[in-house]
């Protein structure tokens, strides 16, 4: 699990000093509800295509 969330979104309720998110979970959706094979198909910056 990752020990730090970042969010830009200042404007969330979550948002938090340091661009954290405070939420206690985190929802991370693909695009159009298909699977998604590269980031930009995702929410997620992070995201990398598993198996």
């Amino acid at each position: 699990m990752a020990k730090d969330v970042l969010c830009e979104v200042s404007n969330c309720t979550y948002w938090a000093n340091g661009n954290k998110c405070a939420a206690e979970s985190i929802y991370v959706v693909s695009h159009k509800g298909k699977e998604a094979s590269k980031q930009e198909e995702t929410d997620c910056k992070t995201f990398e295509p598993g198996m």
